[in-house]
């Protein structure tokens, strides 16, 4: 990445809980990805897309993701972060890694996703931190998190029992 202002990533973490709400108010499992560029301008948010198709791929970061890359180059993207709600998974760390994110900053783990889902048929989560993933790529992709554990688990009262 290159050099640019240092981001709030507090904030914009926040931000993507705010979307994570949103979804779970449309009826959609409670994750919300933003993508933000690197000189701090919210450019994408996107909530989690399971429903109205029972989309089991429609996980934020990956249709955040696909929208990116469709709109930007990776060389810009590099520059830029996504800050999600929980951790992405290893089909969205792929689709991170392939669209040329720079940086990810989460909020709740994979693995203390997993504890709160369990084995739920909607979300069988795969434990495997994204930094495993973007490691067996051939560029660095910058990693944050977990961050605001407590208010990120806060997402998930009431939804996977």
């Amino acid at each position: 990445m290159t050099a640019s202002p240092a981001l709030d990533h507090e904030h914009f973490l926040r931000r993507s809980f705010q979307v994570a709400r949103r979804a779970l108010e449309c009826g959609n499992h409670p994750f919300g990805a933003i993508l933000v560029g690197p000189d701090g301008t919210v450019l994408m948010e996107q909530e989690n897309a399971y429903q109205p198709t029972r989309d089991m791929t429609g996980h934020a970061e990956r249709v955040l993701m696909t929208r990116a890359s469709q709109s930007y180059s990776p060389a810009f993207l590099r520059d830029c972060t996504m800050y999600t709600s929980a951790e992405p998974c290893a089909m969205c760390a792929g689709a991170a890694y392939w669209a040329g994110i720079g940086r990810v900053v989460y909020g709740l783990s994979e693995s203390q996703l997993k504890d709160i889902t369990g084995n739920h048929p909607e979300n069988p989560t795969l434990d495997l931190p994204c930094q495993v993933v973007f490691a067996a790529g051939q560029r660095r992709v910058e990693v944050i998190g977990p961050m605001l554990i407590d208010e990120a688990k806060d997402l998930h009262k009431n939804v996977w029992g």
